[in-house]
């Protein structure tokens, strides 16, 4: 979680991983964010997260990033 929470952070600094939940339902996060969060997520954790994956639930928060990770590394 926390090479995540770098990733999360070296892409919006300005914002609380920790405390928000609802990154994509309160347009926290843009479309150009989500795309940089999942090239840096493929490429630290070395997996490939596919389109049908692309969904708000998905993004709304570090701990849903992390679910879908953990998904990928099962």
């Amino acid at each position: 979680m926390d090479k995540l929470m770098a990733i999360l952070t070296d892409i919006r600094p300005d914002l609380d991983f920790e405390k928000q939940n609802k990154l994509i339902d309160d347009g926290v996060l843009d479309s150009f964010d989500i795309i940089s969060i999942v090239s840096e997520v493929n490429a630290a954790f070395d997996i490939g997260i596919n389109v049908a994956d692309l969904l708000p639930e998905n993004f709304n928060s570090a701990e849903a990033i992390w679910n879908l990770i953990e998904r990928y590394n099962a």
